[in-house]
């Protein structure tokens, strides 16, 4: 017997007169598993940003303006991405807290294209059509993101929502409008992609789209301090190694390589991890109905100075 069966099978004999679970039911099939996973340590590394490396080159232009006391505004592109968490930065040695408020709204109208499957481009029955790698690499990428939304209809497993947009493509800027060959006049009705003909379908709709006004908010002047900012906004649990039994401490190192579960009764080892957790609601209620659910559990722990994160979720034994 190993130590995991020696664990679960103690804790059945202790809370078997208590449990009250019928032994029909499938509640004593299912494990609620833990598993841990490196996050990053410093949480500096991970959430403070040179503004020179992100993802969108206006986001120094934001920054250098706002500190400067301008305003900054954006239409529908929220400033320093799109995450709705804010960023930090550090400038000059003070660190900054970059975010953004809606301040207004506007009605525009965009060209949107959808593509619509015809069929096969080797059947004599599809009309002629432009290959799409003969068009630009800008239109190239609207006729894929217009091919995963018209494969997408009808069959499971959705679509990538960042790109397609109300069914297709989304013509936000008028600098992409000016350059695409699939919009106005001599516009190609159909296209060919991945050996299938499509059917080019070209709307003017009506968008709501938030005005975004940039943040910038000193925090903190040394790395200590912004180290305790991110630790308050983003660790939901610190759990000191040298408070912990020898055997939840041995828990811990399972759940960091392959994962650790048990079935309910829970070996008082796995309780006493699952209360430094602050996971009391699979401990104190009616386990057998209340908590039992399919959406994992997640978050960041401190753990022997280690940050990590943990997730909780229940699955069937194998």
């Amino acid at each position: 017997m190993n130590r995991r069966q020696f664990l679960v099978a103690g804790a059945a004999v202790a809370l078997a007169g208590c449990s009250g679970t019928d032994g029909s039911r499938d509640d004593a099939e299912r494990t609620l598993h833990l598993t841990l996973t490196d996050e990053s340590t410093p949480l500096r590394s991970a959430h403070v940003v040179d503004l020179a490396e992100t993802r969108s080159d206006r986001d120094e232009q934001a920054f250098q303006t706002t500190l400067d006391g301008d305003d900054y505004t954006t239409q529908h592109r929220r400033p320093f991405g799109a995450n709705p968490d804010p960023v930090y930065t550090r400038y000059e040695g003070t660190y900054y807290r970059l975010d953004a408020i809606v301040v207004d709204e506007v009605t525009v109208t965009h060209p949107v294209v959808r593509l619509s499957t015809v069929g096969d481009a080797d059947s004599a029955e599809t009309p002629d059509a432009v290959d799409a790698d003969r068009l630009s690499e800008f239109d190239q990428n609207v006729v894929h993101v217009g091919h995963v939304a018209a494969r997408a209809r009808g069959n499971e497993g959705g679509v990538p929502w960042g790109l397609v947009q109300r069914g297709g493509y989304v013509y936000r800027r008028s600098e992409d409008v000016a350059r695409s060959n699939l919009l106005g006049e001599g516009a190609p009705d159909h296209v060919t992609y991945r050996d299938t003909v499509y059917a080019i379908e070209r709307t003017d709709e009506e968008f709501h789209e938030a005005i975004y006004r940039a943040t910038v908010d000193p925090v903190a002047e040394t790395p200590e301090r912004m180290e305790a900012i991110l630790r308050a906004k983003f660790v939901d649990a610190r759990v000191d190694r040298s408070a912990l039994s020898t055997d939840a401490r041995s828990l811990l190192r399972e759940a960091r390589g392959d994962g650790y579960g048990e079935p309910h009764p829970y070996s008082a080892a796995y309780r006493e991890v699952l209360r430094a957790l602050h996971a009391r609601a699979l401990l104190d209620g009616n386990i057998e109905s209340d908590a039992y659910t399919d959406d994992p559990r997640r978050g960041i722990v401190q753990y022997g100075g280690t940050y990590y994160t943990y997730r909780l979720r229940f699955q069937n034994v194998e």
